[in-house]
C-alpha cells in the first residue's frame, strides 16, 4: 500500500512540476484519496515480453524519427492490430505505449472487444 501511495505520489510530482510543501500535501492527500483497485496476477512472462518490446522500441523510435526527416511519407493507412487475450488494463496500457511512442504510429481508438485503430504513416501506399 505504502508503494503505491509513493507511486502515485511520484507521479503528482512529475505532473506539476512543484515540490513546494502545498503541493506536497496536495499531492499526498490525492495519493491516498484515490479509489484502490484488486490488481489481477499478471504472468511473469507477459511483463517480460512488455519489457523486451519497449527495450526494442527506443532505439525503433530513434530510426523512426530520422526516417521522417530523410524521405517524405506521403502515405496513411489505418490498421486493426488484435489485442492479446486475458490482458490487464496495465498491459493494455503498455501495448498502447508501445505503439504511440514511435513517431510512425498512434492508436486512435481501442475497442474492447479485441483490437486497435492504428494510424500510420507509409513511404509508399499499399497495393493489396
Amino acid at each position: 500500500m505504502v508503494s503505491i501511495v509513493l507511486f502515485r505520489l511520484l507521479l503528482w510530482l512529475l505532473l506539476t512540476a512543484d515540490g513546494s510543501g502545498i503541493n506536497l500535501a496536495i499531492g499526498l492527500l490525492v495519493a491516498v484519496l484515490l479509489p484502490r483497485q484488486r490488481l489481477a496476477p499478471d504472468r511473469l512472462r507477459d511483463w517480460l515480453q512488455v519489457l523486451g518490446k519497449i527495450a526494442i522500441a527506443i532505439p525503433m523510435a530513434y530510426i523512426e524519427a530520422i526516417e521522417i526527416m530523410i524521405w517524405p511519407h506521403r502515405h496513411e493507412a489505418t490498421i486493426r492490430e488484435p489485442v492479446r487475450p486475458n490482458r490487464s488494463a496495465q498491459l493494455v496500457f503498455l501495448d498502447i505505449f508501445l505503439i504511440t511512442f514511435t513517431p510512425k504510429t498512434i492508436v486512435s481508438h481501442y475497442n474492447e472487444a479485441g483490437w486497435y485503430d492504428v494510424h500510420q504513416i507509409e513511404r509508399s501506399s499499399r497495393q493489396p
